[in-house]
């Protein structure tokens, strides 16, 4: 019996905010491993006119400006305009980065959870 489907997928051109938001999740990567090499990142951005909001769950012992980070990368992306439809100097920055789960950092973390030894 054939079995057939339809294959989909998306493919996203420059300007897109799925292409910004990529960006500015990894400078914020990026800036914590500079200052900690063992930081573990879960990052994900949302943009939308006007507004980067950044979410996920973070261990790390570096200190980094985030809502700046997040503004010099859409600077470097070239958003200096609200008639742009974004503008990084007055663009809100929204950043709910929370600490890694117990239960994530159990797993991942050396000589815990199933890595004891």
């Amino acid at each position: 019996m054939a079995r057939s489907f339809l294959f989909t997928s998306e493919s996203v051109s420059e300007g897109h905010p799925d292409k910004m938001a990529d960006q500015i999740s990894d400078a914020v990567l990026d800036a914590m491993l500079a200052q900690d090499s063992a930081s573990r990142v879960a990052c994900e951005t949302l943009v939308n006119t006007g507004l980067a909001v950044i979410a996920g769950e973070v261990t790390s012992n570096a200190e980094v400006d985030l809502a700046q980070t997040v503004r010099d990368t859409i600077k470097d992306i070239g958003y200096n305009s609200s008639e742009m439809g974004f503008d990084y100097s007055s663009c809100a920055v929204m950043v709910t980065l929370d600490k890694q789960s117990a239960d994530i950092a159990q797993g991942v973390n050396v000589g815990e959870g199933l890595d004891r030894d």
